[in-house]
């Protein structure tokens, strides 16, 4: 690839990523006000086998299937968990933020 086309590829790829980490300290709140209004029953004690809230062995292996397993199993439901955590209210975007929350805690 020429030299003029790869540069303004890069500079879309920095100023997306520079983006994303912005948008991500918001998403971050959200995702805590989220969780904590409707993640932390299960989550946070271990109810019927969710896993708890920070503890990084048994996220370990969700974490490792990857964001987008995590997302279409907290949207859809998964094993007892109902989707979107039985809050059919929430809006995708907030789901997702309670997930991005509690991966952040759990790395």
């Amino acid at each position: 690839m020429k030299a003029s086309k790869f540069l303004p590829l890069m500079t879309a790829a920095v100023l997306g990523a520079a983006s994303a980490a912005s948008a991500s300290a918001a998403d971050l709140v959200l995702g805590e006000k989220t969780f904590t209004a409707n993640c932390a029953s299960c989550h946070g004690t271990g109810v019927l086998g969710a896993p708890k809230f920070g503890d990084k062995a048994a996220w370990a292996p969700r974490i490792k299937q990857g964001k987008d397993t995590l997302y279409t199993h907290a949207l859809g439901g998964y094993k007892l968990m109902p989707a979107k955590g039985g809050n059919a209210a929430l809006k995708d975007n907030e789901v997702k933020a309670a997930i991005d929350y509690m991966v952040s805690k759990a790395s």
